[in-house]
């Protein structure tokens, strides 16, 4: 499939020449002749590339290039900046808003061209990566789909270990992390038999022991993640403990991270609220005793009395039924 290029420039002559390049090359040019024409052009028809000029009327090239950053829905298309402005200062500024490469106009054809290839491989890598990652979430949907009493289990978990992450003052950074945390903290189950994810009787050893191999099945799941790094953590130890008597590391109190002490509160909250194989729901008044008898043991104090208040208080809300997993993602 042809490459999109989007030329972004105020000058008709370079427009001009870069499309005659792009279009001897193969490429299919796009073209915007100001950042606000550019932003809309993104919208309504993403580009694999866009060659941004810097110096441009009502939106410069910061400016698109920031806001493009910004939004989660454009913020991989690479961003090749076109100036005559050859100074460190603009560099710096460039950096900062998030641009992938520059070329110093007047350009050289042969740079331009190793330039665009370069950016090019580099987005169909990143378009691999992203294929990879619905293959994950739709693996996580696997998983809830094994036990038919955990549905919208992974929904409820996203949400509710957001909610908690913001009322807990987590920074705006930590958030996505621990969002995909609580829709992936389970993944790992993909390998549990059926059988046991659904046995109304107590579990034999052996039974338990395969069960706590699923949060480093999970972590090795993720590890092509762009996100791994950040979300690994989570799905690995969302089953220690305060006290240290948990699994997989037996670690114990702050040394648990922070986003899987927020997913192992509203986990141990959803599962009490709802009907398992082996009981009924315990209801909000007993769930509530029993986080409350746990703090300090199980689970971290401090979120367990934060979560315990804003459920009390009406601050916990219910996420949208009308959207699924992979729209929880964005």
């Amino acid at each position: 499939m042809t490459a999109k290029i989007l030329v972004v420039d105020d000058d008709p002559g370079i427009i001009d020449l870069l499309v005659r390049i792009l279009t001897r090359d193969g490429y299919t040019p796009l073209i915007a002749r100001n950042g606000v024409e550019a932003l809309a052009q993104v919208e309504r028809e993403p580009p694999d590339l866009i060659l941004l000029d810097v110096t441009m009327p009502l939106l410069d090239g910061f400016a698109v290039c920031k806001r493009l950053k910004d939004n989660e829905a454009t913020a991989l298309i690479p961003v090749t900046m076109l100036t005559g402005l050859d100074d460190r200062d603009n560099r710096q500024r460039g950096l900062e808003v998030g641009t992938d490469d520059f070329l110093t106009k007047p350009f050289d054809t042969s740079l331009l061209r190793a330039r665009i290839i370069s950016q090019l491989r580099l987005k169909r890598m990143t378009d691999q990566l992203e294929r990879t990652e619905q293959v994950v979430f739709m693996l996580a949907l696997a998983v809830e789909a094994k036990d038919s009493y955990t549905e919208g289990h992974l929904r409820r978990l996203a949400s509710y270990s957001e909610q908690l992450a913001i009322a807990a003052h987590v920074p705006a950074a930590q958030l996505k992390a621990i969002r995909f945390g609580g829709l992936l903290h389970d993944i790992g189950k993909i390998g549990v038999e059926d059988a046991i994810l659904r046995k109304p009787e107590p579990l034999t050893p052996e039974e338990y022991e395969q069960i706590k191999l699923h949060p480093e099945h999970g972590a090795r799941i993720i590890q092509p993640m762009r996100f791994a790094a950040d979300v690994m953590p989570i799905i690995r130890h969302h089953h220690e403990r305060w006290d240290g008597q948990g699994y997989p590391a037996g670690i114990c109190g702050e040394q648990i991270p922070l986003g899987a002490r927020i997913v192992s509160v509203v986990d141990a909250y959803d599962a009490m609220m709802t009907d398992r194989p082996y009981r009924r729901s315990l209801g909000l008044k007993e769930a509530l005793q029993r986080l409350h008898a746990g703090r300090g043991i199980q689970w971290d104090p401090q979120l367990v009395d934060l979560f315990i208040t804003m459920v009390k208080e009406g601050q916990l809300k219910e996420p949208s039924m009308a959207h699924g997993l992979l729209e929880a993602q964005v």
